[in-house]
């Protein structure tokens, strides 16, 4: 697929078709991937769920002050980094 091409509303159509696709997950689901409760270690932002399981910075479902299994949304302005961290993990689902 050539997205240079296709006009910005083709691409979020796309995008929104993807989102759609995934599979929902309670703020209560959410909460049993903390790392203790189950083994994934997911943690939310702006909707989605990211799989943090693989990341040193993580261990035991925690980094620094913030716990997995929890939408990180409103926290993010407080880190010294910014959104983009997420790219670097899967997303497994959308918090409903």
């Amino acid at each position: 697929m050539d997205y240079k091409k296709q006009t910005i509303f083709e691409i979020q159509y796309v995008i929104r078709m993807q989102k759609d696709a995934l599979r929902s997950f309670s703020k209560n689901q959410l909460a049993l991937r903390n790392g203790q409760d189950k083994p994934e270690i997911w943690v939310a932002f702006q909707g989605l769920i990211y799989d943090v399981s693989d990341s040193r910075l993580w261990r035991n479902g925690k980094h620094y002050e913030h716990w997995a299994g929890q939408d990180l949304t409103h926290e993010l302005p407080d880190a010294p980094h910014t959104a983009s961290v997420f790219e670097k993990f899967k997303v497994v689902g959308q918090l409903n």
